[in-house]
């Protein structure tokens, strides 16, 4: 008997053990050299890798991202058959020629020294352990590479539409993470990523011509010289010169080169110092000078929203397509007018905290940073640039009413591969995903609201944090219960439609008949306005909230019985008579995403 109740708590400690919070770490050493004139590279790459996690681990696996921008390429095969076009790709893969196309190919892979199989497919490479790697060990695996840097389609490559020579993201075998859902090894289609938690030691060897642009801290700028000390300390040999960078405590590793770079600093926050790079252009310079006073400002707003920035660097930099968010910088086009300029450097800004700090695997949450982006560098715009927007979300609002009524939405928990049409990939992450945190304002109020995302950077960062992380430090913070609003926002294409049916008098009072015409419930907010001028809110609970939020308004309101789920009809009893009622309006906040507002009204008719 002994025995077995010992069996059985161990058992229980192991089970308990297990769940508990763990992160894969990986520390690389690589040194690549870049041909300029043929754009291809060859390196060697040293990596640590710990196991972590509670299970013995066979394998490992690699991204292999330049493999996708080939003919082919599942990537190329996605792109022909979504439901509608993908507006970020400008050109067909399958009419690259050998010289626009990319690739990454890998040698000589070893663990601890000793050869190990290997097995490509597309861009992801599967490489079976000689020695299995057990739980809380680390093992050295050693391999050469060599890549050809495709033209500008998606994010990276070579001479983009803007002149710039080189933007260099997803261009190294990386590691795939493997987390409490197992190995992430989705093809690379153009969509999101997921990395490992590590450091980088990177040198990086190209023509001395060129100013890099890279995560991490430059360790040898006096042999550099150009853009960052004098430059006739610069040691270059056979006109070649060795960048060394540092990046502590990243998830990813990125850089751009070219011969034109104007290099700026200028000083952030907390010491911080920012870093732009952008063309020569007499055309670009003055908004990318004005730009660089305003970056500090928009670090400074996300310092006090979210949580202070942890590195002491930021780089912005002119490259790629679009705007894509890496690192410690990003990389944006730089020929825009000024408020994109700013807009798109507030967005990527802004994905240091929601992605870089806290990072959430985009393949599954895309929402979870490219939402949280979109409503935080909506706020910050409206600030900075003085817009005062009645109300700065209005876009993201406006952008979910479109998907809702599309007929192509898919859930938000819906794998960022997987979606059908393009469209709805891209509405469901931004705007949907930035109208989860503005109900969130909604159910528990603006206090409660702030309190939770400095929270939740605070406990997550470092980290990869999932949607229930997010939703426990909410309802421990607010004291309500949130589970609903996530399941029903993120797990279902469910939707929110609220109306006033009748307003009819009731004795010396009157009712106003509510009804819920969606599935989606949520409690209500109700303005009524008297004829003689007076002013009442009222507040109707869920009773799957368990609670209800403290009245977020200068006049006093009356909480009313819950409104359960189950029951699609509520009638609220109002102490005034129908013909003393002007006006009645569900949710004067306009937070609450109701598909047709249209039916949030109650006039009193002209006499």
């Amino acid at each position: 008997m002994k025995s077995l109740l010992f069996t059985l708590l161990s058992l229980c400690i192991c089970t308990l053990s297990s769940a508990q919070y763990w992160q894969q770490h990986v520390d690389y050493t690589m040194e690549v050299s870049l041909e300029t004139e043929s754009a291809r590279y060859e390196g060697i790459q040293k990596l640590v890798y710990t196991n972590n996690s509670p299970e013995t681990l066979h394998k490992v696996f690699y991204h292999l991202y330049f493999n996708a921008f080939q003919p082919d390429s599942e990537m190329a095969v996605r792109l022909k058959n979504a439901g509608d076009k993908n507006r970020r790709f400008k050109v067909d893969l399958d009419t690259l020629s050998i010289a626009q196309q990319g690739f990454l190919k890998v040698a000589n892979l070893t663990q601890n020294g000793a050869a190990v199989k290997t097995q490509e497919s597309g861009t992801i490479l599967e490489v079976l352990l000689n020695e299995p790697l057990s739980p809380g060990q680390s093992t050295l695996l050693e391999l050469t590479f060599e890549g050809q840097v495709p033209d500008v389609i998606r994010r990276a490559g070579k001479n983009s539409s803007e002149g710039v020579a080189f933007s260099m993201a997803q261009w190294y075998p990386k590691m795939a993470e493997y987390d409490v859902e197992g190995w992430n090894t989705d093809p690379y289609t153009g969509r999101e990523f997921h990395g490992v938690w590590g450091n980088f030691d990177v040198k990086i060897k190209l023509d001395k011509d060129y100013t890099v642009a890279a995560s991490g801290y430059l360790q040898n700028a006096d042999d550099i010289g150009k853009g960052y000390s004098d430059r006739k300390k610069a040691k270059a040999k056979k006109g070649l010169i060795t960048w060394h960078f540092i990046a502590p405590e990243v998830h990813d590793f990125t850089w751009a080169a070219d011969k034109d770079y104007v290099h700026d600093t200028y000083p952030g926050p907390n010491d911080v110092t920012l870093h732009f790079f952008y063309k020569n252009d007499p055309e670009i310079i003055e908004n990318w000078k004005k730009l660089q006073p305003h970056t500090a400002k928009m670090m400074e707003y996300y310092n006090t929203k979210l949580g202070p920035y942890p590195y002491k660097q930021y780089s912005v930099v002119q490259g790629g397509d679009g705007g894509m968010e890496y690192a410690m910088l990003t990389l944006i086009t730089g020929g825009r007018n000024y408020g994109s300029l700013f807009g798109v450097t507030a967005h990527e800004l802004a994905h240091s905290w929601f992605q870089h700090v806290l990072a959430t695997n985009e393949t599954k949450h895309e929402w979870m940073d490219e939402g949280f982006t979109s409503f935080i560098s909506a706020l910050a715009s409206n600030e900075i640039l003085e817009e005062n927007k009645e109300f700065p979300l209005e876009g993201s609002y406006r952008g979910y009413f479109n998907l809702a009524s599309s007929g192509v939405e898919m859930p938000q928990s819906t794998n960022a591969n997987r979606y059908e049409h393009n469209y709805a990939y891209e509405s469901t992450a931004y705007n949907k995903g930035a109208v989860f945190l503005g109900q969130l304002i909604y159910l528990v109020g603006n206090e409660n609201f702030w309190e939770i995302l400095q929270t939740y950077y605070k406990e997550w960062q470092f980290k990869h944090p999932q949607p229930n992380d997010f939703r426990r430090i909410a309802e421990r913070i607010s004291g309500l219960q949130l589970q609903w609003y996530l399941t029903d926002w993120t797990q279902t294409t469910n939707k929110i439609d609220y109306s006033i049916e009748s307003v009819d008098s009731l004795n010396e009072g009157s009712i106003v008949r509510l009804a819920r015409k969606e599935l989606m419930p949520m409690p209500l907010e109700l303005l009524v306005v008297y004829k003689d001028g007076i002013s009442e809110l009222h507040y109707i609970p869920i009773s799957l909230m368990r609670g209800e939020k403290e009245n977020p308004y200068s006049i006093e309101w009356t909480v009313h019985k819950d409104w359960t789920w189950a029951n699609p009809k509520y009638n609220l009893e109002l102490n005034q008579k129908k013909e003393n009622i002007e006006t009645i309006i569900i949710d004067p906040s306009g937070l609450m995403a109701d598909i047709d507002k249209s039916n949030n009204y109650y006039v009193a008719p002209e006499e």
